[in-house]
Order: C-alpha cells, then structure tokens, then sequence
C-alpha cells in the first residue's frame, strides 16, 4: 500500500513540499470566493475555486467561469482550458460572429449589442453563414413569414439562425441523407448532429406546413467544427487520429490514448463497516476483480454483475485526453467525477486505464503546472480528489490541524451553527453554484425545514433515518450532482475562510483493501468529493436507458472533534464518513432502501478513560480489603479457622458485592458529571462520548448489575438457610390428671402450653421478612412521573440545551446511554433516599414501625427470638414476659399492659433495669455443637403432611427435640448452664464500623448490645441498600437496551415482584422447617 502511494505523489516538487511540511503547520483554509465576487475581468476558476485574471482583451463570460473576448475581438484559439486567445477585428469587420471566431460587419437597421455582436430588428432573424457554413461578409436580418398559413416568429431561445436560398438537393459524404429544400425563408430550432465527421446542426421547423410538397420539416446546417478537430488535422475529419467522445486527438504519443476500462463489476463480499452495524443479511461491501472496479451490493444482487457504463464509454477517454492536453477544466472535473463514481478506488499493481489511475497519471505528468492554495495534492486544473499521506501528512495529522479560530458556546438564545457549504458539479464537469447545506442538501430523509437544519445546530447530536423507495430516488435523482464540502468560518482579521472536509469513503479500496473501514486512522486514504445518488454510471448501451445498478449514499455521518486538552470551546477540522450501497434495479417501485444521515461530536477522552480507571482501581482496592475483613470476620463467625475452597468463594461473593459499588459509584459519578458539566457548560469544554465511545461506560453497568446481582442473590441465599427458633418462656399452669389405657392408674402431668402464641410470632417473622423502607409501586410511579411528565426524560438528548419539553428536532437527536444511566439513576436513587428518610424518620416514628412491632408482640407473647446467621454467630431478640406470663384473658393482658405503661414493673431487657432486646451473638463452639447435636433428630423437610402423619416414631423425636431445644435455649439465657455462660457487652467503635468482632469467643459466648436492630440483616428490611442500587441498576439496564423508561419501569416491577415471591415462598418453607411450625399457619 505504501508502494503504491509513493507511486502516486512522490517527486522533487513532493519531497520539497514535505520537508517544509515537517518544520509546519500546513493551512488547508482557502478564501470563500463565488462568481459574484469576480470583476468584469475576472472569471471564477473552477477548479482553483478563486477568482483569476482574464487575458488581454477579455472579459467574463455570462456565467462568471470562464472568459470571452472583448467587443471586436474574435477567437483564436479556446480548448476550454484556463485561458482563451484573441485576436481585435478588422476595422472594416468591426462585429463578431454569435459564435465568436468569425468578424463581419452588420447590416443597415441591425444594433450591436454590448457583446459587440449583431443584433436585428423585432421581427428579424439574423444570417451569418452560408448554407456550406461559409461567413458572410456582411450579415443579414431576413425577417419572419407571418402570414397565412406560416404564422412564424423569432424563437428567443434558439442558438442562431438560418436562411435557406434555392437548395434543391443536399448530398453530405457518404451517410446518404437528401434533403430538399424550396426557396424561401424559415426559422428552425437548433438540434445538433454529427454524421461520420462532419458536425451540423440540425434544424427543426417551427412554423405550420410548408406551402409547397416534397419539402422535409428537418434540415442541416454547417457550423463550426471542434478545436481539437482544427488543431489536429486542419479539418472536420479526425482521419487516423483518436476520435472519442466528438473530440479528436492526436494518436501519438500514445500516452492515454490506450483504451480504458468502460465495464463496472459489481461483487458481493462479506465485509463489515465500521462505522454502521449494518445487517449482514442485507449488505456487502465491495471488492476488486481483475482489472474492474466492483463495489458492494445487496444480497439479492447476483455475483459479478457486469455493467457497460455508456456515460464512461462516451466520456471517458475524450475526458481524460482533453484534460491532459488541454487543460480542459470542465474534462478535468469530468474525469474527477467518474473516479469518484468508481469509489476513488485504485490499484496500484495494475494498468492505470480505469477513471481514477488516468487521473493519477495526469497528475503525475502535470507536476509543471503547480499547486493550489498551497495544497500539495490540489493541482492546478485537476479537481482535488484525494489527501495524500506522503505530501499532506498522516490522516492523523490531517484531521488534527490547526483548530478553528471560531469559539463556540453553547446558548440557548443564540445557538452557533456548523456553516457547511458545497461547491456542485455536474457530471460533465460544470461548476453549478456554491450552496449551503442547510435545507436537506446531504440529506435524503425528506423532512421538515426545522428538523433538516437543526443538524447544523452546533452540539446537538443529530440522526435521521427512513427508508426509501427505489422508484422515487430514479424520479428525483435522473441527473448526478458531485458535492466538495467545505466548512465556512471567519478568519483572524474577519474575513469568510473556506476549509475543505476531508472525506472517509468506506468504500473505497485501495489494491483491493479496504483501507477506510480500518481502525488504524493512519491506513486510511482520505478524499474530497462524494455525490448522494448515482444513476448514470449503471446505464447501458443509451444514456436514455433505465439504470441496470444504482449507487446510494445509504450512511452519511459527519464527525466534529473537539479541540483536545483545552478549554477555549475551538473543533477540529470535521470529517464526513460516507458509506455507499449498490442496488440492483429490478422492481423499482418494490424495492427500497434503508438510508441515514448523522452529526456526531467526540473528544478525546483519554484523560477521562484514565481518571475513571484510577477512581476504579482504588475503589476496586479499597473493596478487596474490605472483602478481606469480611471474609475474616466470617470464618470467625463460623468457628472455623482453616483457609479452604469455601473460603475462597466466599471472599469471591464478598468481593463481587463490594466491586458492584465500587462499579456503581464510578458509572454514577462519571453519568453525573457529564449531565452536570455538559448541560451547563457555556463555552465548550466538555462533549458527551459518541455511542462507540460509551462502550466503556455501558460494559461498567453491565459489570456493576451482575455483580450485584451476585451479591444480591448471595444474601438470599444466606437468609433462605437460616437458622432460626422461637424460644417459649412460658410454663404450665397447674396439671392434668391421665389415666393409662388398660391400666385403671392415674397420671398427673404439667397442663400443655398453647403453641398459638408460637404460630402468632412465627406468622408476624412471615411477614415482615419481605417489607422494605420503601414502596416500590410508588417509587415506580413518582420516577415515571418526573421522567415522563415533568420531562427529565428530554435531558438525556443529545443536545447541550437544556429543555424539559419536547421541541421540534427532537425526534431526530438521539439520547445518550450516558445521560439516559445519569437521569435515571439519580432520580431513582433520589426518590428512593427520600423514601428511606421518610420512612425512618417521620412514618415509623409517628405512623407505624413494623420491626419495633415485631420487637413488642415477641415481648408480650412470652416469646424470644434466636437466629444464627452463621454458624456461631446470630442474633437474639429477647421477648420473655416482664409479667411472667402471656398465656392469659384479655383482662389480665390489659391490665399487665397498663402497669407496665406506668413503670409499675421490671423493664423488658435482658439484664435488669435495661431496655435492650435486641443483641448480636457469638457463641462457642462447644454451644454450637450442643445445640446441633440436640436438633440432629429434626428432619429439615418442611412437609407439613409428614409431620402429622409420622411413622416410626419420628414425629415423637422431633417434638422431643424441640422441647430439649427450647429447654437448652432458655437455660443459657438464663445463665443456668455451668459451662455455657455468656456476657453482655457493647462493640467497640471500630467494630461497629467494620461490621465485625475482634475478639473470639472461647470460654464463654458474647450478646453484643444491639440497638441498631441489625437482626433486620436477615429480612429484606436490613439491607435496602442492596436492593435500591440492584433495582436502580436493573431499571438502567432495560432502558440502555430498549431506550424506553416505561418498559424499564415494568420490568422492574415484575423483576420485584418475582424475586419478592421467591424469597417469602422459599423463606416461609425454611421457617416452617427450622422452627417445626406447620406452614399452613403461616398465613
């Protein structure tokens, strides 16, 4: 590829030009100049697109671009190219012919004009020439037959005129065509024909039937041959020479005139575009074949469709010689048209015959003629095409210049706007006009004014896209037009610069690669020119034909770069990446087109890639250590002192719990600072990261939801296998007396103790073990609310201005998954915080608390609460009855009530003269070991139906086992076994901020006092964080894939709900289980 491109540039005019080039900064700008701001001695040089010099005794023509002679000067010599020669009259033939190269004198009663050219009467038509096309000496003004039945009259738009004088017969060389003639006098309408050589007018009849018969209504007139037939062989006939294109050329040196490559294969080729994810099912990219040039087609395109353009038939090889010889502009653009209808694709290895290799060739040999605005790749005469690396720079180094003077900002009353304006061409090579962008220009979308324009609104992110018939592109599109897109902006003394837009033509191949769909910016070959629709090219055999293939501008995307590193609100140069799509025209008002059109801003980010991968990596630090001291305080809590794979695991789970915030923080404060700075930023400083560029930021949501989903499902799964037991500390009242069956004796026993008091505590466990500190079907609606009615959802547009209403370009500036996450996110964790607030500050102080609740029915029930969390380590509500005991009438309950209301007896706390009810325990290995050896004979199915249906006798053991349970529990509350004694004490501070103990229990257990209510760890209610930022997540997950808050909302609630279900189905089976209570009383 390098090779190649040497070939292309590399000379001593290149290696002069590249060696100041890396001392500098090269100035691409140009001056804006059009054809008004030409004098009358100037014309606008169409390829230099400045205004120049006419020569002596010139002026400018009618439409600015090129020069004619002045009044009385005639034509010498014009081969279309950059200048002209003349030649002053005769004072005795003082008028130019309309054609230019002839002098005559006018006849009496004709003006001459200010062109210094005949002008006959009203009702006059003027006669220069002879039949033969012979001059006049003296022209004439014959006038026009009015009369019955000729009704003729000058046509002011034919070209010129002509008298035809008593011709019978009319023989011209060997085509055979006789025309007859009669004397008199008509007006025709300038056709144009050329018959082996010879080139003529033809000639319509405008007025009614001739009076007379056997007179045809089409005649021929002699005019003027060619220049390039005049120069070559001094007459119409091109004899030996190169004839193509109605031109003719010298055949030696043969330089050119070889022939060319007129043929279009066009090839499928599996290749993905960078920029476009587009269907593989519906698009290819293109290849090189042999010698032709093959570009992408859709997948019902056959393979190798070979088309004969009749445009590069007829055009080409006159385009390039004419260019090349001549200086001809209009061929020069022409040839540069018909390269880039190929793509701007080149080989290097091969022939240089096809469109662009002729046109490197002629750049080559054109060296003399200089450079244009100091642009070493812009050759005077040939449209600039192509940026080399060798001459220009690196892309790289291209498309970071020198940034724009211009200091954008970014206000809502006065909104900066990107001036992008185009120099079009036609496919002849015509210059048309400069026109702005504005008004759909590059945009196939129709749409309305407002949304077209507001691509150019400086900062906002704009993407448009529809789909397209077939039928109405080869309706609206039957002429192609060729766009060199510039940038408008004010120089350093105010003055109108003109900037050229580098272009990246996805399609382009350079030796069959595609360089431009690279990563790599400096393996692309950057262009100039592109066109939006090309239906000449896939023409065949007639012009007049319907296109065999059209090619489309199907993806246009122009990319502005902020200025890197500074602060000042300046862009760098933009660049406009197009992608084109062949089809194969076959059923054109069946067929369709998916097409885009986008504006993109990007900065370089990678300051803020490297800040946030700091920010994450202490976090991720900081979490591992704090995974560490968890994973430590949990083997202590399980009695274990061995480092196993369990262990292992468990600081995996710890530590995927802890990175989800570390994850969490880092996308919430990266989301924050960008709505935060982006939307309030004046001048530019700050642009949001393109969709490519968010991939980072997506995969660390994406990252922060599993690990927390992991975390999440780690804690359900720790409070789905607690241990938990309902310690009854009520006794008999009184004894029954039983008599033995079959034995007559008499057996006393302690009265039975009410279970129901069990199930009543047991069902309130049930039910708060899924509450939380917040609603969710009310935080659901209040974050549509403020999302969807209030508007925050606008802000997550793409656009610098910040507008809670839709406004009319809104539906074509996408939303960022950035701002979407920042949004979502803050006002999700803001109406969930506020929700926490209210809840724990002003509902449960003053409306109802549910878990003090729990606390009071345990106390009033007679009832404690013992859950081991670990193996040896838990939690312990203390809930025996200050009275002594619960199991009575409603009369004593409100009487023990009342007294207690009025601190006529004891306090409810485990150590006298305390309140406290709740503690965190450890206990020793040897309580732990007894208490498992005591429930050994439980089974841990929670079936109630093999629970009132036992055999062999389990059902008694059991029942005897949880006596012996609740026996063994009460009695080491009650101090009342020797060796399993515990003290009461409060955690240190820093075990308090850690969530851990440092001292192990050995001889005896330790209650820390525990007035957090940090039991609550094993319900939903103690770890609302968790949930918050999991539902938070997973709400921004849906909508970063669907972009749809309302769907998120959704499913969030049906994820809260199934994981809701789950954990009190499978909970209410583990308390069943664990606590020997029948699950058909947990209600």
């Amino acid at each position: 590829m390098a090779t190649g491109k040497l070939q292309f540039f590399w000379s001593p005019l290149a290696l002069l030009t590249l060696a100041l080039a890396l001392g500098q900064t090269i100035d691409q700008s140009l001056p804006f100049e059009t054809v008004q701001n030409c004098t009358k001695k100037q014309y606008f040089d169409i390829s230099r697109m400045i205004c120049t010099p006419c020569g002596a005794n010139q002026q400018t023509s009618r439409d600015g671009t090129s020069c004619l002679c002045l009044p009385g000067y005639k034509l010498i010599s014009n081969t279309g190219g950059p200048s002209i020669k003349c030649k002053k009259c005769p004072a005795i033939y003082s008028v130019v012919t309309q054609d230019g190269w002839s002098c005559i004198r006018c006849p009496p009663g004709a003006n001459i004009d200010n062109q210094g050219k005949c002008q006959c009467p009203t009702g006059y038509i003027l006669v220069e020439r002879q039949i033969n096309g012979a001059p006049l000496t003296e022209a004439r003004c014959e006038p026009c037959n009015t009369s019955n039945p000729i009704f003729s009259t000058p046509d002011p738009s034919a070209k010129q005129y002509v008298i035809i004088i008593n011709i019978l017969f009319l023989h011209i060389n060997n085509a055979n065509l006789y025309l007859k003639y009669k004397f008199n006098m008509f007006y025709y309408k300038y056709y144009g024909l050329k018959i082996n050589g010879y080139v003529m007018t033809v000639k319509e009849y405008i007025g009614s039937k001739w009076p007379t018969v056997d007179v045809t209504e089409k005649v021929v007139d002699c005019i003027r041959c060619h220049e390039t037939f005049i120069k070559t062989t001094k007459s119409c006939d091109c004899q030996s020479n190169i004839l193509t294109g109605g031109l003719c050329f010298f055949a030696y040196p043969k330089t050119l005139t070889i022939s060319v490559v007129t043929n279009i294969i066009y090839a499928k080729v599996d290749v993905k575009d960078p920029m476009h994810n587009f269907d593989e099912e519906k698009s290819s990219y293109p290849q090189c074949s042999g010698q032709y040039f093959a570009i992408n087609v859709t997948k019902t395109d056959y393979l190798n469709l070979k088309v004969s353009s009749a445009w590069f038939a007829s055009h080409l090889k006159a385009s390039a010689i004419a260019c090349w010889r001549f200086a001809n502009l209009t061929a020069c653009q022409a040839l540069g048209n018909m390269c880039v209808m190929t793509m701007n694709s080149m080989n290097f290895a091969g022939q240089p015959n096809d469109a662009c290799g002729l046109y490197r060739t002629i750049f080559k040999k054109t060296i003399n003629l200089g450079i244009t605005h100091s642009i070493s790749s812009w050759r005077k005469t040939l449209p600039w095409l192509y940026y080399d690396s060798h001459i220009d720079g690196l892309p790289s180094r291209t498309l970071r210049r020198e940034p724009f003077p211009t200091v954008f900002h970014f206000k809502s009353f006065q909104r900066m706007k990107l001036q992008f304006v185009i120099a079009k061409y036609d496919a002849r090579g015509y210059f048309l006009n400069w026109e702005k962008v504005t008004g759909g220009t590059l945009q196939l979308c129709p749409d309305t004014m407002t949304k077209l324009n507001a691509a150019y609104i400086f900062g906002i992110t704009y993407q448009q896209q529809c789909t397209l018939s077939v039928s109405k592109l080869l309706a609206k599109y039957g002429d192609i037009q060729f766009y060199d897109v510039y940038m408008l902006y004010k120089g350093k003394n105010g003055e109108d610069q003109l900037h050229p837009i580098a272009v990246r033509n996805l399609n382009l191949q350079l030796n069959g690669k595609f360089v431009n769909q690279d990563n790599t910016i400096n393996n692309w070959y950057l262009t100039r020119r592109i066109f939006l629709v090309d239906t000449l090219t896939g023409r065949e055999m007639n012009l007049n034909n319907q296109p065999k293939v059209i090619r489309v501008a199907s993806d246009i995307k122009i990319r502005v770069t902020l200025e890197p590193n500074s602060l000042q609100g300046k862009i760098l140069p933009p660049t406009l990446i197009v992608s084109y799509t062949n089809i194969r025209i076959q059923n054109p008002d069946q067929q369709s087109i998916l097409v885009s059109f986008s504006v993109e801003y990007e900065m370089d980010l990678s300051t803020a890639y490297q800040n946030a991968e700091i920010a994450l990596g202490f976090l991720c630090g900081l979490s591992a250590i704090y995974s560490m001291l968890k994973t430590a305080s949990w083997k202590r809590r399980i009695g274990s002192q061995m480092t196993d794979i369990s262990t292992i695991l468990k600081f995996l789970l710890f530590y995927a719990g802890d990175l989800a915030n570390a994850f969490f923080v880092v996308t919430f404060g990266t989301g924050f600072y960008w709505l935060t700075f982006f939307k309030g930023q004046r001048i530019v400083s700050v642009l949001l990261p393109t969709p490519s560029q968010e991939m980072f930021f997506t995969l660390c949501v994406v990252s922060a939801f599993a690990l927390k989903l992991l975390q999440l499902l780690h804690k359900l799964g720790t409070q789905l296998t607690v241990d938990i037991f309902f310690i009854d500390w009520e006794r008999p009242k009184g004894k029954i007396v039983k008599s033995i069956v079959g034995g007559g004796d008499i057996k006393t026993s302690p009265a039975p103790v009410s279970i129901w008091r069990t199930y009543f505590v047991a069902n309130e466990w049930n039910k708060i073990q899924t509450i939380r500190k917040i609603n969710p079907i009310f935080q659901i609606i209040v974050v549509l609310f403020f999302l969807e009615v209030v508007g925050f959802a606008n802000l997550t547009s793409r656009t610098p201005y910040s507008n809670l209403k839709r406004t009319a370009e809104s539906d074509v500036v996408p939303s960022s998954r950035i701002l979407r996450f920042s949004v979502a996110s803050s006002i999700w964790l803001m109406v969930g915080i506020i929700q926490v607030v209210f809840c724990t500050s002003i509902y449960e102080r003053f409306v109802e608390d549910r878990i003090s609740q729990f606390i009071d029915v345990c106390s009033i029930s007679n009832i404690s609460v013992m859950i081991f969390s670990h193996r040896c380590f838990g939690y312990y509500i203390h809930g025996r009855s200050v009275h002594g005991h619960a199991d009575t009438n409603m009369e004593e309950m409100n009487l023990n009530l009342k007294r207690e209301a009025e601190n006529l007896c004891g306090q409810r706390g485990l150590i006298p003269n305390t309140e406290t009810e709740t503690f965190q325990v450890c206990i020793t290995n040897k309580i732990r070991e007894q208490y498992d050896k005591i429930r050994k004979p439980i089974h841990w199915s929670s079936e109630s139906d093999r629970l009132l249906n036992p055999s062999d006798g389990s059902f008694e053991r059991r029942i005897k086992a949880y006596n012996t349970t609740n026996k063994f529990l009460g009695s080491f509350i009650d101090h009342a076994i020797r060796d399993m004694d515990y003290i009461v004490q409060d955690k240190l501070l820093l075990e308090r901020l850690f969530g851990m103990e440092l001292h192990e229990p050995i001889d005896k257990s330790i209650f820390y006092n525990d007035e957090n209510l940090t039991f609550t760890d094993v319900l939903y209610y103690g770890n609302e964080s968790t949930l918050l930022i999991f539902d938070t997540l997973f709400f921004c997950i849906v909508d970063i894939a669907a972009e749809n808050f309302i769907l998120a909302a959704f499913l969030t609630y049906i994820q809260q709900k199934v994981i809701q279900f789950i954990r009190l189905a499978v909970g209410r089976k583990n308390l069943a289980a664990k606590t020997l209570v029948d699950e058909r009383f947990l209600l």
